[in-house]
């Protein structure tokens, strides 16, 4: 993920954390304000979870504002987590405010209300209903586009408050008509469903902070994504961590060990832009590259007569009249099955190597072992990760027994220049027959 796109999402969040703290402030003080004159003390215990709402949204823009903060020296990866520990300061803050609102709501469980200005209490909390409805969502929203913990968090308790305004204007409204208890049980009950909310948002901030690993469906799909990228034999292990709304990860994979070091790096480049255009909050994958060997492979001869397996090997690739298909087992050294097939490219005027190729591919053969092979018939092959040896044996059997002894040369380059195409080879027959009659 781009610098600047990391720093766009951070500026988003804190500008829509001070935004909604001032916003909450403003509605906690008219709610303070007519919660005294009318004699309600819900309304008041309202405008008191409001102004913990506020100091909330501070503490999550403040965490917003430090992440923005530049890798250091002292802090090579970053200021991140400066979001998650905000998350755990307000998580507190919750936690302190609904316990403080259960006990007030119990010391007046036996007081019968008196409201002087019920009309205004009733509109008051009307407008603060509405209001952290339209803001939750929007909250919600931001949170939920940059990764933030802190925005989420503070969004649920918005939410939670939503309902507790639509409790307390049922509240002053029944308090207006002086049914006792009322008032202090509905306090008790939405601070207990305030208090939820914080443990859960506790829970989730203290597991970010000590570097909890993203969600299972998440790391299922990363493993996929790593696993279908051509050249990764093996993923041997895949751990991943959150910092504030990034992830950060490392893999390690097995590739063939004979491919070059620009073909290995191009495989763990390739796996990065994949997963990074997946997973849009991942900050950085780390690939670590170790060595791979298969027990068994599949390999392709390219052969002119059909004899088991002393078949005859063909002097050419693209042109062979079959190929013969063995699985074999490289640390027993024996052979558990073969199978020949006609070479569709054999008649084939132009590019019968490329073609060859083609269908070599097609049956997920892992080792070529040949006489001589083309330029585009070889770097087909090569580009995408077969090894291709060179033999000078007769038939088949003697060249598998090279290949298990490692007596063959892994071929570094084509040894032709190009494939025949059979227009040449029909007229150098025509000439080789003419001159000899």
């Amino acid at each position: 993920m781009g610098g600047n796109m990391k720093e766009e999402k951070l500026k988003k969040g804190e500008s829509v954390a001070w935004k909604s703290g001032f916003l909450i402030v403003g509605l906690s003080l008219i709610e303070a304000l007519i919660g005294l004159f009318s004699n309600s003390l819900i309304l008041i215990s309202d405008a008191l979870h409001n102004a913990g709402d506020s100091l909330a949204f501070f503490a999550s823009s403040l965490g917003l504002k430090i992440s923005q903060r530049k890798p250091s020296e002292k802090f090579p990866y970053g200021y991140y987590k400066a979001e998650n520990l905000a998350a755990f300061v307000v998580s507190l803050f919750i936690i302190y405010a609904a316990i403080e609102l259960i006990q007030e709501g119990y010391s007046q469980l036996f007081t019968l209300p008196q409201l002087s200005m019920p009309f205004e209490a009733l509109a008051t909390a009307a407008v603060s209903t509405l209001l952290s409805f339209f803001l939750a969502k929007h909250v919600k929203k931001v949170g939920k586009a940059i990764n933030s913990q802190a925005l989420i968090a503070n969004a649920e308790e918005r939410f939670a408050h939503v309902f507790s305004g639509s409790i307390v204007f049922l509240v002053i409204l029944l308090s207006y008509f002086k049914i006792p208890y009322i008032e202090s049980l509905a306090t008790i009950g939405f601070s207990i469903l305030i208090l939820k909310t914080g443990i859960f948002s506790l829970k989730d901030s203290i597991f970010s902070l000590m570097d909890v690993a993203p969600s299972k469906d998440l790391i299922q799909k990363i493993e996929k994504l790593i696993t279908s990228t051509k050249g990764v034999e093996e993923l041997k292990g895949l751990r991943l961590r959150r910092a504030g709304p990034f992830i950060f990860g490392e893999a390690t994979i097995k590739v063939q060990k004979h491919i070059k070091v620009e073909k290995a790096h191009s495989i763990s480049e390739e796996i990065e832009r994949k997963v990074k255009a997946e997973i849009e909050n991942l900050d950085s994958l780390i690939i670590h590259l170790e060595p791979f060997e298969k027990e068994e492979v599949k390999v392709a001869l390219p052969i002119k007569k059909e004899k088991g397996l002393n078949s005859i090997l063909s002097e050419h690739l693209g042109r062979a009249p079959k190929f013969m298909f063995l699985w074999v087992n490289l640390k027993t050294k024996e052979i558990k099955d073969f199978y020949t097939k006609s070479n569709p490219a054999r008649r084939e005027a132009i590019r019968a190597g490329l073609q060859a190729a083609k269908f070599l591919l097609k049956e997920r053969v892992n080792v070529i072992i040949t006489k001589e092979i083309g330029e585009i018939s070889f770097h087909t092959l090569r580009d995408n990760l077969v090894e291709i040896y060179k033999t000078e044996r007769k038939n088949v059997r003697e060249a598998i027994e090279d290949f298990f002894n490692k007596k063959l040369k892994r071929m570094e380059k084509p040894s032709r220049k190009e494939e025949e195409s059979i227009f040449k080879t029909q007229f150098g027959r025509w000439r080789g027959r003419r001159w000899k009659f």
